[in-house]
């Protein structure tokens, strides 16, 4: 979809789910998706409190409780780098010192191309494989500089980073 929902996309949403208020996390991931840019604005959980007769403070709540969803443009992919205690102890600052400088971008920063954007996130149960980082629903592991190259690489279709 475009970058920009109009609230008629919004509401398609939720009939899609038939404007159940139990559907409510489905449908705000739907419309982060949808968004282009992994957020929903303000615009889009107005639609979603009317059309479901949900205050708009309860649409915020679980917003901003759920990690997974944003109120802010992130990027296309969300490099979610694990900072559990044992891939702290595997070195996920080293980790993460190598997605800042592949990147050119911090922490919580979104790359200027609108590609990645990298963030902490609770362990992902893959403490054998660790230091670890997930993006999307997959988990890659015994992370190190070059394996970094090529995952995100793999992403941009094109080799872009520098070992």
């Amino acid at each position: 979809m475009s970058n920009q929902l109009t609230a008629g996309q919004v509401r398609d949403i939720i009939s899609s789910y038939n404007a159940e208020k139990e559907k409510l996390l489905s449908i705000l991931l739907d419309i982060q998706e949808a968004s282009g840019k992994n957020y929903i604005a303000e615009e889009w959980a107005r639609v979603v409190s009317d059309e479901l007769d949900i205050p708009l403070v309860k649409i915020y709540d679980v917003i901003t409780f759920y990690a997974m969803l944003s109120e802010e443009p992130r990027g296309k992919y969300i490099i979610e780098i694990c900072k559990s205690t044992p891939c702290h102890v595997l070195e996920r600052g080293r980790i993460t010192d190598i997605f800042e400088d592949l990147l050119n971008i911090k922490m919580g920063e979104t790359t200027p191309d609108g590609m990645f954007t990298l963030q902490y996130t609770a362990c992902v149960g893959a403490c054998d494989i660790g230091p670890v980082a997930k993006i999307g629903n997959t988990v890659y592991g015994n992370l190190n500089r070059e394996k970094i190259v090529e995952i995100i690489n793999s992403y941009r279709g094109a080799t872009t980073c520098q070992k």
